[in-house]
């Protein structure tokens, strides 16, 4: 699929990263005095030991499976791995216009963070907007946090529109969206990587109903979301 494998060379750029500063900390200890010396051989097993967990931890949260992504007409997929923990109403100006439907989902560490699109159309907004890392459990990191917000221009059915908010949180301080403004998706494709806990709000049409419930846990680019009746 388009863009698989993004997350894991996310990944290993991090762990890559880890090593070299844990080599950096081995080789001030190791040059300096007697007692750094000595401290170091204790310290390298201690360093090598936790970056190993590090990788491990790494490639366990960078991990990317592919989607079931499920046949029908006007389906709406959660875009995000996660729970649900809201579903309101609430003004999206930007993009939707004004008052909408909102179902939003909190990530966290332990769930996939590659996002998937909602639906099958064009990319028609794009924005970054920096912000506050609020704990992403909190509902109003949707509201202050950095976050990027991706507009859809639904293919099916047409004139439809579906926002996505990304939203850093206290831990994940990256948005990587993977899809650029006039891109066409298909549904399920990979759009996004944020990177450690994290929420996804998305932004549906009044006409839209809404078809998972408070507390449930949900699977991007393959639980329905919502459809367009």
């Amino acid at each position: 699929m388009k863009y698989s494998g993004r997350a894991r060379k996310a990944a290993f750029k991090l762990i890559l990263l880890s090593l070299v500063a844990g080599v950096v900390v081995w080789a001030i200890a190791f040059l300096g005095s007697v007692i750094a010396a000595v401290l170091a051989t204790v310290a390298v097993p201690v360093l090598l030991v936790t970056w190993l967990l590090f990788t491990v931890f790494t490639l366990y949260f960078f991990r990317d499976p592919n989607p079931r992504v499920p046949v029908g007409a006007n389906l709406v997929l959660s875009p995000a791995h996660g729970k649900v923990d809201v579903i309101d109403r609430t003004t999206e100006p930007q993009f939707m216009g004004g008052e909408c439907q909102r179902v939003s989902i909190f990530l966290s560490v332990f769930n996939v963070h590659v996002q998937n699109a909602p639906v099958g159309g064009k990319v028609g907004f794009l924005k970054y907007t920096m912000g506050q890392f609020l704990n992403a459990m909190r509902t109003e990191s949707a509201t202050h946090n950095e976050n990027v917000l991706l507009g859809f221009e639904v293919s099916e059915p047409k004139g439809q529109r579906i926002g996505v908010r990304l939203i850093a949180g206290v831990i994940a301080r990256r948005i990587v969206p993977f899809v650029q403004l006039g891109d066409e998706v298909a549904r399920g494709e990979r759009i996004s990587l944020i990177q450690f806990g994290s929420r996804a709000d998305v932004y549906l049409p009044a006409g839209a109903k809404i078809k998972v419930q408070l507390g449930e846990h949900v699977v991007g680019g393959q639980t329905v979301l919502a459809v367009f009746e």
